[in-house]
């Protein structure tokens, strides 16, 4: 019986081909897309799901009470670790984290790398697989370094290397290290990714900071014991915060700040492994959000939603066409069942050939699609049993609900009403008509995202950052020399160019250079019995020209002589409070107060999601410089950085140069801004083509159904125009009614989603008019395209349609 129900269906299908085309081309294109997206969705939730002991592992954050309000950070002292394990129970094993970029050296070979500074415990707590190594005694020794299998390969060219030695560039001197072990090339979905791991307390920063608790530059993590949860760690932290931060809390009261819910000023909280990717620190609290794999399925949904609306239309447009054949059908004797799997066996053949072509289209797509999205997605995810047992289970679903309701409207009508080839149609149309204005909101919906988003990129790209962006570029300096000498060789080598302006250097790079590293310094200290908290920035004194920065007060540095001297931008002075505020001592080093000499015009020198921080500037020999900053005249730019790229090589031949100008460096600050508006631009676009599909079959129908009107109306004097009005204008309708429905869902949305940034666009009427009049636009162009010609049409063939 299956058999000849699935055969006829395939005869019918066969048939009538214009109807099986466009729904096979919607269906394949929203299954192709609805599995690429889905694959990124489910790759960006599996953040960190491959350690076995993910649900016991915690990412430590400090709660801070202000008379601004609260304030939160990862970032920790070198003591903390060590003392929270020691004096708070609960605690099985604890490390830090230290992500960094160091210069590693095998004889000629010299490799920046990405590495990890870490404690003992960090790969028995994290499930990082191992290639060769015993996961037990890994780190065990001060002196030894775990390579990854790549890394290995980099500095040796085979894997086989436990037991050799390798230099690593510390403080501008090579210290000698062992391999002890080799990892396998890592899992992309973690954000705890290395190159090289070695032991914290080999890091210049330990030694100088091992017994201080004002200066925070490293993360922690924990993992709790089987019996505790996070809730009772967290109310056990509190008398060691009390111990530790009585002069930070006394001072909090003393500015007058106001204790929090549970009356504490300072608080130790937890953050679960799993929500480390999600979590952004805002207003005093750590926000989780999974908003981004959530957005890029639910478009996945919606997408396959538009083409499910399209099939449902469809067939109950074309039901007329079929009356008399189920009329004929159920003389004959078949039951209602049996018309019912007739009409769904052929939507099943439909939606079966379209999954498997979707699949297919997915494959085919699949590096392309990587690339665009700068996703890590991989492909053995399409490959699994998995995927084709849940796969299969939605199409069977999909086709159950959206296939099998045709069917059931059709399975349902009387013997006489069929054979007449008359059906009431007033409820199908209306469905009809709310399922096209559903799918036209969804496009509506997405063509304003797209808008608005593009909007937001293009503000924060166009900015005024307050430094010159365009005409200075930066580079790691990776080599073997010291920073400064290696600056000032590199000064003395571009100093006969005309093309170049200025050079300076500093231990941090503005946006996200080629290397990919970001990193900062936030240091706290008492002044006048009120907490400080400031970012630090050292720098040589030619930092202020090269960047192109203002001074609002004072001056800048004058040479190294003023390496006792700091600077401050326009939030630190507001945040002192000083009224002359060049008169100002801060204790920035415990032996001695600096003098401030001047206040920096404020600049943007991270993110723009997130406002403008205090921020000191420092000169310190004992500090190395970490990139070098060039500005260029903007005559010559391509031959002035070919001038920087070889003066660099010359200076140090076996470091890599990595050299971008800053406006590129910004740019890469935007990259999930970006991918976000590729995904919903590419929705949008989906979406309006599947709906235009729709659209235009449905016209077809529509035109065909009322082509002896059309005849008719010619007849006794109808113009073209009119015809043509008569016919798209229901359609028109339904389009402004879905614009009148889907602007103010997009309202609510982007408004909430605007409100992430710091700096932010207005959100304007104009977005929502360009996306309603585009709709409409689009809508008018696929109907007209038939229904003019249907209007133009000789009126004695139309009379003669059957």
């Amino acid at each position: 019986m299956l058999k000849n129900y699935l055969k006829i269906a395939w005869r019918n299908l066969w048939k009538d081909k214009s109807f099986t085309t466009i729904n096979v081309v919607g269906l394949t294109t929203a299954f192709g897309v609805a599995i690429l997206l889905a694959t990124a969705g489910f790759y960006e939730l599996s953040y960190e799901n491959f350690h076995e002991n993910r649900e016991k592992i915690y990412g430590v954050y400090i709660v801070q009470q202000t008379e601004d309000g609260s304030e939160a950070g990862i970032s920790q002292p070198t003591p903390f670790a060590e003392a929270l394990k020691t004096e708070v129970p609960g605690i099985a094993k604890t490390t830090r984290l230290l992500e960094d970029v160091s210069l590693i050296i095998n004889g000629e070979k010299e490799l920046m790398l990405n590495a990890n500074w870490v404690d003992k415990d960090f790969f028995t707590m994290f499930s990082f697989p191992l290639e060769k190594g015993v996961n037990g005694n890994i780190l065990e020794n001060l002196g030894d370094v775990v390579l990854t299998k790549e890394a290995a390969n980099k500095l040796f060219g085979r894997t086989d290397v436990i037991g050799q030695n390798i230099n690593v560039l510390i403080n501008g001197k090579q210290e000698p290290f062992t391999v002890g072990a080799i990892a396998k090339d890592l899992p992309k979905n973690t954000n705890m990714g290395f190159e090289i791991a070695l032991r914290f307390e080999r890091n210049p920063e330990y030694l100088d900071t091992k017994e201080t608790w004002n200066e925070q530059y490293h993360s922690v993590y924990v993992e709790l014991e089987d019996n505790v949860t996070a809730a009772q760690f967290e109310e056990n932290t509190n008398s060691f915060v009390n111990l530790h931060y009585k002069d930070v809390i006394e001072n909090a009261k003393n500015s007058g700040a106001s204790p929090n819910e549970e009356g504490l000023y300072r608080q130790i909280k937890l953050l679960p492994l799993r929500d480390k990717h999600f979590t952004s620190f805002r207003k005093g609290y750590a926000e989780v959000s999974r908003s981004v794999p959530y957005l890029i399925m639910g478009v996945a949904f919606l997408i396959l939603f538009i083409a499910c609306v399209n099939y449902v239309n469809m067939s109950l447009a074309k039901s007329s066409q079929r009356l008399k054949e189920i009329g004929m059908r159920k003389t004959l004797g078949a039951k209602r069942k049996h018309l019912f799997f007739q009409f769904w066996g052929e939507s099943f053949l439909i939606f079966m050939a379209s999954a498997i072509m979707g699949v297919l289209l997915s494959l085919l797509l699949f590096d392309d699609f990587k690339t665009a999205f700068s996703t890590q997605a991989s492909i053995d995810t399409l490959t699994t049993p998995l995927f084709w047992s849940l796969s299969f289970t939605i199409v069977l679903l999909v086709t159950l609900s959206v296939g099998g309701y045709p069917a059931l409207v059709l399975s349902k009508l009387g013997t006489i009403q069929s054979l007449k080839g008359k059906l009431e149609s007033n409820g199908k149309n209306r469905l009809r008509d709310l399922l096209m204005v559903v799918q036209f909101g969804i496009a509506i919906l997405l063509i304003t995202g797209t808008l608005v988003l593009r909007g937001q990129i293009e503000y924060m790209r166009n900015k005024d950052l307050g430094y010159d962006k365009a005409h200075v570029l930066s580079f790691p300096l990776n080599g073997k020399k010291e920073s400064y000498a290696l600056l000032n060789l590199l000064k003395d080598e571009l100093r006969g160019n005309p093309d170049i302006l200025e050079v300076s250097g500093a231990d941090n790079n503005l946006g996200r250079g080629k290397d990919g590293s970001r990193s900062s310094s936030v240091i706290g200290f008492d002044y006048k019995g009120k907490i400080i908290r400031t970012n630090f920035l050292v720098v040589d004194p030619d930092y202020v020209p090269t960047l192109g920065l203002e001074m609002a007060l004072g001056r800048n540095f004058n040479g190294i002589g003023d390496s006792i001297g700091i600077l401050i931008n326009e939030k630190m002075a507001e945040q002192l409070g000083e009224e002359n505020i060049l008169s100002a001592s801060l204790p920035i080093d415990s032996d001695e107060t600096s003098p401030i000499l001047g206040v920096i015009k404020d600049y943007h020198f991270e993110d723009l999601d997130k406002a403008i921080e205090p921020i000191t500037f420092y000169m310190s020999k004992d500090l190395p410089l970490t990139y070098a900053y060039v500005k260029v005249a903007s005559s010559n730019m391509a031959n002035s950085f070919e001038a920087v790229e070889n003066a660099y090589k010359k200076l140090e031949p076996n470091a890599d140069f990595l050299g971008s100008f800053l406006d590129e460096n910004v740019d890469r600050t935007f990259r999930s801004e970006k991918s976000m508006a590729l995904l919903i631009t590419s929705g949008a676009l989906i979406a309006i083509i599947l709906s235009c599909i729709g659209l235009f079959a449905m016209s077809i129908l529509v035109v065909t159904q009322r082509t002896k009107e059309i005849g008719i109306r010619k007849v006794i004097g109808a113009s073209v125009a009119n015809i043509t009005f008569i016919l798209t204008k229901d359609f028109l309708k339904l389009v402004l009614f879905a614009f009148l429905i889907a602007s103010p869902i997009a309202w609510w949305f982007l408004k909430k989603w605007l409100e992430n940034y710091e700096y932010r666009i207005d959100l304007s009427w104009a977005f929502f008019a360009v996306s309603g009049i585009l709709a409409v636009a689009i809508a008018f162009l696929t109907i007209g395209t038939r229904t003019i010609g249907a209007a133009m049409a000789n009126p004695v063939k139309s009379l003669r349609t059957e």
